[in-house]
């Protein structure tokens, strides 16, 4: 269903997850986007702490489908793939549309990946 909109914002999306290494990104969406997307359905259209943890989502069973079209999206696309497969993530999006992009990647191993991404 959002599907759409994320493949819209994931240029910038993966910007913000190379740069999450640094600290944490926000990047402000436009909501009459997702309000189109849902279709006048009632959807949630927020969400918090969905942890990607080396490509792989903690809790599959309570996350809200926005959520779910995201990290499929990720999943899909060979640069996030790349990304999301050896580091952790934590995204978050609030009611005021603003996805939050935290790398929780413990500090060793976000080097590593650094060194190896820029060969």
């Amino acid at each position: 269903m959002f599907s759409q909109t994320w493949k819209k914002y994931l240029p910038v999306i993966i910007i913000l997850m190379k740069r999450s290494a640094n600290g944490d990104q926000v990047l402000k969406m436009n909501n009459s986007d997702f309000t189109r997307a849902s279709g006048g359905r009632k959807t949630r259209l927020s969400f918090s702490n969905v942890k990607l943890n080396n490509g792989r989502i903690n809790s599959v069973t309570d996350t809200p489908p926005l959520a779910m079209d995201l990290i499929l999206l990720l999943k899909e696309n060979d640069t996030s793939k790349k990304l999301i497969s050896h580091q952790q993530f934590e995204f978050a999006l609030n009611s005021d549309f603003q996805l939050t992009i935290k790398n929780n990647t413990p500090a060793s191993e976000a080097e590593a990946m650094e060194a190896k991404n820029s060969d």
